[in-house]
């Protein structure tokens, strides 16, 4: 019987006499001499760890080094990411191949995912009206605490999406540390600035919390800590990996370097670089725990800002090229094509399968605050018993991201057999149930007609179980108005609604006698309406309402006191029907908008039948990569007296005297195009575009016959900017036979 004392103490000594160089073999030797009949074994490959750097539309680049290890078969054992690189390097992870990852950067709207808030066609039909009223996007929220601005420039909707359409089936839930690759993802507490590692993390929401960047993404909470982007505290987490176990780490760095002192004129300027410096800071510490084995990659994205999702084709391509240019180091490390295509085999996840639709048989809609989940299923779209597509729940998603005041949207869809079960999780955004738009407005043609408004409009929702809503709008300036309307659906869901209303005005108005103002009339009214209104999806509505109203009027120019005061009473029943599908209120690429309102007043006691009137306006927009433009006509007419439409003006007779030209019919057709040259930074707003109008309208008598001289033909060139302010048009217009005029706007013209 052997001693084991004597074995171990031959052991050490044998350990002892081996040269240094030598103690490393022993393993082999030990296991060579042990057994006669086993393979030496060969020696243990190092284990490759992938370090990918946040730095927004940068880390684009980190497909392109993706590709080019591909090409070279290149092994990666385990990834770790922070911001955009926990994106791509996540996805990569989870089994995404890299001609997923580019599809994703090519396809991927981006405009949208940075945007604001979701896509205007994507809105729920009462807050696109709200753009109508006032196309601003400067909003607030307010409490009794005081005003609150939102925790993001950009809305979570479109990322969200964009995240949850590019991880393989079945990984939006897996945590983080069970995926086909180790991967980590790293994110910042924003209450004490600590670093997050997210390691059980759901995978979907370790991406989100590690790409809110700052400012531009709201906050997620994992794990009841509020944290953000993981640059502040680690942009490229080389320690991570190494505590994972990394023999060689292939680190990618995509950080925005430091800007020049020439761009730190501005607040926005200075803050930026102050974030910069926090995350370069941290970097160099990264960069200096490099051993001698690993490779930095660093591409050359100069001309590829933090935002610049546009340019992803400039991204990739610089990835690529500096993968590339470091071949001769990554070579060694590559394996065998058989070995390599063996090991992505294992990696890759199933490819997707045909997007079937199945019977919805169980659908349970949660929220977490004051929304109604009643509320929320209506508007979902989903029903029980109807077939229904992992795209569907995606579209259903998007519906209630559209309500405006929801913050998340979670979705969870669990198959079985040819059954189909989906949860919906809906977080409200605690501002939003109050808020508060501010808009400035300003026309100018540089001769008589100038105007301005200062404009407040305040919307309070979830007023009760039903969704009740209170509006209320004032606004300041060359016309003072004040309005407020409580509107209540009629049961949870309903689409059917009643809206009653309180209205007052006062301004001037200018009288026109064939092109010439002749009279200034100041007036000022004061009403209240009751509608009945059904809602059709998010799209439109039809309303049927009547107004009792009064009306003061008194002519101040010319002074004459001759001239007698006005005041008329008046009750009106209308109906109206209005489709709005336009992806923007002040320069659309697509969609509709159209409006026909019928009127008619009761009869005035003077032996005179009731004022019926009508007025019918279409708008269609079009868009093909750089250009855009509409179609748009109107058509009113009134049984006595004038339209309830007038004409001149920029886009309605430009070169003509605003609404100098009326009659008891009007009608107006313009074309407009545009061609995008260029656009502002997200935060500010977006397209700039260069672009003329061709316009022919005017106004007649339905007793007269219909004569070209009737019409005017008028056109107009302009430069127009979206911006958060809302649209503004530098112009220069002229009508046919009449006068040239320059036109400024901010705010709508249509």
């Amino acid at each position: 019987m052997f001693s084991i004392r004597a074995v171990l103490a031959g052991c050490v000594a044998a350990l002892c006499a081996l040269p240094p160089a030598a103690a490393a073999d022993v393993p082999a030797v030990t296991a060579a001499t042990t057994s006669t009949s086993a393979a030496v074994p060969a020696p243990a490959r190092p284990r490759i760890a992938l370090v990918l750097s946040g730095g927004g539309a940068r880390g684009l680049a980190h497909i392109g080094v993706l590709k080019v290890l591909k090409e070279l078969h290149v092994p990666i054992d385990m990834v770790v990411g922070t911001s955009m690189g926990g994106v791509v390097g996540g996805a990569y992870a989870a089994g995404a191949s890299v001609a997923d990852l580019e599809k994703m950067a090519r396809e991927t709207n981006w405009a949208r995912v940075v945007a604001d808030r979701p896509p205007r066609d994507e809105l729920a039909f009462r807050r696109r009206e709200e753009d109508l009223l006032l196309p601003s996007r400067i909003e607030f929220g307010t409490s009794r605490n005081g005003i609150s601005t939102p925790p993001a420039a950009a809305s979570n909707a479109a990322l969200e999406m964009a995240l949850n359409r590019l991880l393989p089936a079945g990984m939006r839930d897996r945590p983080a540390s069970q995926l086909p690759l180790p991967f980590r993802s790293v994110a910042s507490d924003l209450v004490n600035g600590e670093l997050v590692e997210l390691v059980d993390t759901p995978l979907f929401l370790s991406m989100r919390a590690s790409l809110a960047v700052p400012g531009v993404f709201a906050p997620v909470r994992v794990n009841n800590r509020l944290v953000v982007d993981g640059g502040l505290v680690r942009n490229l987490p080389v320690d991570m990996a190494r505590a994972m176990g990394a023999d060689i780490i292939i680190a990618v760095n995509v950080g925005t370097p430091l800007a020049p002192e020439k761009e730190l004129g501005s607040a926005i300027g200075v803050a930026q670089q102050m974030l910069q410096i926090l995350t370069e800071q941290n970097v160099q510490r990264s960069l200096k725990e490099l051993r001698p084995q690993d490779i930095l990659v660093a591409p050359d994205l100069t001309g590829v800002s933090f935002l610049d999702f546009e340019n992803y084709a400039r991204a990739m391509r610089a990835g690529e090229q500096a993968a590339q240019a470091l071949a001769a180091r990554l070579a060694p490390l590559a394996l065998p094509p058989e070995q390599y295509a063996a090991r992505e085999e294992l990696r890759l996840a199933a490819p997707a399968l045909l997007d079937v639709a199945l019977p919805l048989t169980r659908l349970a809609v949660e929220s977490e605050g004051d929304i109604n989940p009643r509320i929320l299923q209506a508007q979902s779209g989903l029903v029980e018993g109807q077939a229904v597509s992992q795209e569907d729940v995606l579209k259903a998603a998007a519906r209630l991201y559209g309500r405006g005041d929801v913050a998340r949207v979670e979705t969870e869809v669990v198959d079985a057999g040819d059954q189909r079960a989906v949860t919906i999780k809906a977080v409200e955004a605690p501002w939003a149930s109050s808020r508060l738009r501010v808009g400035l407005e300003m026309a100018s043609d540089f001769r008589d007609s100038n105007t301005f408004a200062l404009k407040l409009l305040h919307v309070r929702s979830n007023l009760n179980s039903w969704g009740g809503e209170l509006r209320s709008m004032v606004q300041i300036g060359t016309a003072r108005n004040f309005g407020v309307q409580y509107w209540q659906p009629l049961g949870a869901g309903n689409p059917w609604y009643i809206a009653p209303s309180l209205q007052y005005t006062s301004q001037a108005v200018d009288l026109f006698d064939k092109g010439r103002r002749n009279a200034r009339v100041a007036y000022s009214g004061q009403g209240a309406s009751l509608v009945l209104g059904r809602q059709f999806g998010f799209w439109g509505d039809l309303q049927f309402g009547i107004t009792r109203s009064e009306v003061k009027a008194d002519v101040s120019i010319p002074a004459d006191p001759s001239y007698p005061k006005e005041r008329a009473l008046g009750t009106n029943q209308f109906v109206q029907f209005r489709v709005d599908t336009l992806d923007s209120p002040g320069f659309p690429t697509r969609g509709v908008l159209f409006d026909a309102t019928w009127t008619r007043s009761a009869t005035t006691g003077t032996g005179e039948s009731g004022l019926g009137r009508s007025a019918i306006t279409g708008l269609k927009a079009f868009g093909s990569g750089n250009w855009a433009g509409h179609v748009y006509g109107e058509w009113a007419r009134a049984q006595r007296g004038e339209a309830p439409l007038s004409l001149g003006g920029f886009l309605r007779l430009s070169g003509t005297q605003f609404e100098s030209v009326t009659g008891r019919s009007v009608a107006l057709a313009r074309f407009v195009m545009a061609r995008r040259i260029g656009s502002l930074p997200s935060t500010l707003g977006g397209a700039v575009r260069a672009g003329f109008s061709l316009e022919m309208g005017g106004g007649f008598d339905q007793s007269e016959r219909w004569k070209a001289t009737k019409f005017t033909q008028a056109s107009s060139a302009f430069i127009s900017v979206d911006t958060r302010f809302g649209p503004v048009y530098v112009a220069s217009g002229a009508s046919k036979g009449g006068e040239s005029t320059l036109y400024l706007f901010l705010g709508p013209v249509w």
